[in-house]
């Protein structure tokens, strides 16, 4: 078992019970097959009740899951003869952001992703997945990299935000995220941009400046962390289950609101349940995007990205005008 979220204990409840009894029949006279097939219906009632209806507040809990795929675990699944990257060529090498050149279906791109950690010893090292300016600035230089050699990006977003700390501030954390954002709008080659964990405030904007934003099923993506936004509004933490209900930071809601283009499906329970088959629906949809823009000559490609995000809160506004009117 890859471990369990509040919201699954009735479930892991239930099997438990079954192994039990399966347990007890095998070790006793005892025949308790028609009891075993009741709860295994009941399971499989159960398991389409809560995983067809996740509460926001649940996705959250899933893309913070201490085993849920990585950056690294996906690009050992979805991609070929990858070469790691290291610096910025101005201060050093930060962790939590890891990038370099691998093919795709044979075609050669550039892959950059946040990494996180999936203990404490790894955590501390990736510094939780929560990038310096160092990290954007490597970003940066392997982006202009593809630029040069006219080959596609793909990010992978999975942060709670940039590293707040002095030191990040002092080597320029504002400056950095300011300029990834300003140079992603330019670049003439396709940019893919996948949310598959938390994507938390310019730390993950930082990285999302592209043709296509996709996001896992349950995955978020937000200007603030739902605790955060609970203390601002309501002076209480304690309400961050209110907060994530409020502010429309899962998948299914973005789509609904225009910001991102495709909700990725995932694995019934969550993308750490099987990450090979994960990463088939990350694929495919990958294709999908490339093919697309591939139609596309440089000039197109900065239009489509101006254009994405220049439509973005239109519908919202119109919506709140049209009413006041």
């Amino acid at each position: 078992m890859v471990g369990e979220l509040e919201f699954e204990k009735p479930i892991l409840e239930l099997r438990k019970k079954i192994t039990d009894l399966k347990e007890f029949t095998e070790n006793t006279d005892v025949d308790l097959t028609a009891e075993i097939e009741k709860l295994e219906s009941r399971l499989l009632k159960l398991e389409k009740e809560i995983y067809e209806n996740i509460k926001p507040w649940d996705r959250v809990q899933i893309a913070r899951f201490a085993s849920r795929p990585t950056t690294l675990d996906y690009i050992s699944l979805l991609f070929t003869d990858f070469f790691e990257c290291h610096g910025d060529r101005t201060f050093g090498d930060d962790e939590a952001i890891v990038g370099g050149i691998a093919k795709f279906q044979g075609l050669p791109i550039t892959i950059i992703g946040h990494q996180r950690g999936k203990d404490t010893k790894e955590n501390i090292r990736r510094n939780f997945g929560m990038p310096h300016p160092e990290g954007y600035r490597k970003a940066l230089r392997l982006m202009k990299q593809a630029e040069k050699f006219n080959r596609p990006i793909i990010c992978f977003i999975d942060t709670k935000g940039a590293y707040p700390g002095k030191s990040a501030e002092e080597r320029g954390q504002s400056e950095a995220i300011a300029r990834n954002l300003l140079e992603m709008a330019g670049f003439t080659v396709p940019i893919i941009c996948i949310v598959i964990g938390e994507g938390g405030s310019g730390g993950a904007l930082a990285l999302g400046v592209g043709n296509h934003l996709h996001m896992l099923e349950n995955s978020t993506y937000s200007v603030i962390s739902p605790e955060g936004a609970a203390s601002i509004l309501w002076k209480d933490a304690g309400l961050a289950k209110q907060a994530a209900e409020s502010m429309k930071i899962t998948a299914p809601d973005l789509k609904e609101l225009g910001i991102i283009d495709r909700v990725i499906p995932e694995v019934k329970g969550g993308a750490h349940k099987d990450v090979k088959e994960q990463a088939g629906y990350i694929e495919k949809v990958l294709l999908d995007s490339l093919k697309e823009l591939k139609k596309l000559n440089k000039d197109q490609l900065v239009e489509h990205r101006y254009n994405k995000f220049k439509r973005i809160g239109e519908i919202s506004f119109l919506k709140d005008y049209i009413g006041a009117n």
